[in-house]
């Protein structure tokens, strides 16, 4: 596994991280193959670990806790977020920070996270929506102060709202944000705008989540797909995006190298960008930690100027929508 300086914090991070959202929100979990997957990632070098409060009210969490027990010899870095206190994904436009992310609350949901996890200190929290708009006012600030003087969190990111990668330039510029989490793949490539400039400048370091766009990436969904009852796949893969997804997902196949297959090649697309610190695809899958590690310990593997040519050409610049949280 190779390993990337975190903006300013300096951890050694694995390139390739783990999301643990698809281990407590999504069907067709097992826990002992989740448990074998973790474990799996941990052997191959994986050292950064990322989940929520709401996936699963706690319960991704408690997976985390308990594979960072099992692992007592290795440094691995948990990352967790705070829910909105009204449980809107994206945040309603105009809405208050009193609404979302009030003192009480984020210092409350820290506290069950800090249990969840059965950890003194969480590495990294973060703030699971945003808007901008809130940056100017203060409980959210202090919250941090708190919290950190504490010594109950080490550092403060913002997993941005879909397709919305400028939607938190003003907190950074507070200096209060160490670590911002981002939708970033061969479809969508806004982030390297404005967010990945300035990112690298003020050395503040990228998760990019989603590589695989909920799982189209990796070539395995057809006309027919569907999913479990309550699986958010039914709702982001509706009428209005799949059939474009798959025609565009059509499209890539002729890029794949022969060494690679398509979730490989989206993983090395991301990779291939030094402004990202890791990245961080959803597996329960023993086959699938196999294969996404493999991305992360390759060395001088950059992609030919002539494939990331073909692969910025795929960009598809999309606006958020009801379906798109």
């Amino acid at each position: 596994m190779q390993y990337r300086k975190f903006g300013r914090l300096n951890w050694n991070i694995s390139e390739v991280g783990y999301g643990m959202w698809g281990m407590a929100g999504w069907s067709g979990g097992d826990l002992k193959e989740t448990e074998m997957a973790l474990d799996k990632a941990v052997e191959l070098g994986c050292n950064f670990f990322d989940t929520a409060w709401a996936y699963g009210a706690g319960k991704s969490e408690n997976i985390l806790a308990d594979l960072i027990r099992r692992h007592p010899e290795k440094r691995l870095y948990a990352a967790t977020k705070i829910p909105p206190k009204n449980h809107q994904w994206p945040p309603i436009k105009d809405s208050k920070i009193e609404e979302v992310f009030p003192f009480d609350h984020i210092v409350q949901f820290t506290e069950k996270s800090l249990q969840n996890l059965k950890v003194d200190t969480i590495d990294l929290m973060q703030f699971h929506v945003w808007e901008d708009s809130w940056s100017s006012t203060d409980d959210w600030k202090k919250a941090i102060e708190k919290l950190k003087k504490e010594g109950k969190v080490r550092s403060f990111g913002i997993s941005v709202n879909r397709w919305e990668p400028v939607n938190c330039l003003k907190a950074l510029e507070t200096q209060l944000i160490d670590v911002v989490q981002v939708i970033y793949n061969i479809f969508d490539q806004s982030p390297e705008d404005e967010l990945f400039p300035y990112c690298e400048k003020e050395k503040i370091a990228i998760i990019a989540r989603v590589p695989f766009d909920e799982g189209s990436l990796t070539g395995a969904l057809d006309i027919n797909s569907k999913w479990d009852e309550g699986d958010f796949r039914n709702v982001y893969f509706g009428k209005e995006n799949l059939i474009n997804t798959l025609e565009r997902v059509e499209r890539l196949k002729s890029l794949v190298p022969a060494e690679m297959s398509l979730a490989q090649l989206a993983l090395r697309f991301i990779l291939n960008h030094p402004t990202v610190s890791t990245v961080i695809p959803g597996m329960r899958k023993i086959r699938n930690v196999e294969n996404n590690m493999k991305m992360g310990a390759l060395v001088n593997s950059e992609l030919s100027s002539q494939t990331l040519s073909q692969l910025k050409a795929n960009r598809w610049d999309r606006v958020p929508t009801s379906w798109s949280c």
